[in-house]
């Protein structure tokens, strides 16, 4: 995922990032430093599980919270008492807070509640001109978010899925649980929590439940949809399901790879969202990933969330 960094302790700096993304001031940001020793100044107390989940996660998609120290402005953490971290795993940033020696605060480098940057193209189509420079380190690798663990309270809680999984945090956690939080009016514990996040511009319709019942209802929608002629139709589907669309000049078909790995179209998803809609269409519908843990979790939070409530359940 490409981040826009600023100096995590520079006020003015920070309050240049959320507007460069027209971003919430309600949304808490992620501080990215180089190792565990960075981290010191930045936290009031480390829990006790910091050292192993460091010595397993980092560098990596995993983000701790923790309490804050005085040192973090109240900007970066939506005034809140905790404060999240992340040593990344990519070797441009790795080698940027080297060089830079200071924590970096960096959220994704779009434009608020648009589908994160998986390229450098994606990061120059929303902020050109709001931003300073980019460094391409090429395509990411991952592409869903990394995985937020509070570790504030009694007991760890995962406030949103990513490229950490449930059970492997439960190795280190037994009592990990996951949360179901959406952001309110307020600060939000974590980034991620908008009902609305992730969003391509064509308005995207998520269809869920088990089996093959959620593509056989978005099939039947489709050749309903083009019948009636709403115009220019973009579809997210599994590979396996590619043959069982009707092929119509309407319909924008991309294949996000196959449902045994996940982590194929987790590097594809937002890309195909922009894709679709670089390709003019007027709606995109797609079929939930039926995995409730693992990196499907992640997805099926995204594709959730970039629904923005249209969810067909089946």
């Amino acid at each position: 995922m490409y981040g826009l960094g600023v100096h995590a302790l520079d006020r003015a700096a920070v309050q240049r990032l959320f507007a460069a993304k027209g971003r919430p001031a309600t949304d808490p940001l992620i501080v990215h430093v180089s190792s565990l020793a960075d981290m010191a100044r930045l936290v009031d107390r480390i829990p006790d599980a910091v050292d192993t989940l460091a010595r397993l996660f980092w560098p990596g998609p995993l983000t701790l919270v923790m309490p804050r120290s005085s040192a973090v402005p109240d900007e970066v953490t939506a005034t809140l008492a905790t404060v999240a971290i992340r040593v990344p795993a990519h070797p441009v940033a790795r080698a940027l807070l080297r060089e830079a020696a200071i924590p970096v605060a960096a959220p994704s480098a779009n434009l608020f509640s648009r589908p994160s940057p998986t390229q450098a193209s994606h990061v120059l189509e929303d902020l050109d001109g709001r931003i300073d420079l980019i460094l391409d380190g090429g395509a990411t690798t991952i592409g869903v978010e990394s995985t937020v663990l509070d570790l504030s309270g009694d007991v760890p809680v995962i406030l949103r899925p990513g490229g950490v999984t449930l059970d492997a945090l439960r190795t280190v956690l037994p009592d990990v649980r996951t949360s179901q939080v959406t952001g309110g009016d307020g600060p939000m514990r974590s980034p991620g929590l908008l009902e609305k996040h992730y969003s391509p511009r064509a308005p995207l319709t998520l269809y869920v439940g088990e089996g093959e019942a959620p593509l056989r209802r978005l099939r039947a929608d489709v050749e309903r949809l083009i019948r009636e002629g709403v115009g220019r139709i973009g579809v997210l589907v599994a590979s396996e399901d590619r043959e069982q669309l009707p092929g119509e000049s309407a319909l924008v078909v991309i294949d996000l790879g196959p449902r045994r790995h996940l982590e194929i179209i987790a590097a594809r998803l937002y890309a195909a969202m922009r894709q679709l809609d670089h390709a003019g269409v007027d709606l995109i519908l797609a079929v939930d990933i039926d995995a409730a843990d693992g990196l499907g979790a992640a997805i099926r939070d995204r594709l959730t969330r970039a629904a923005a409530g249209r969810l067909v359940h089946v």
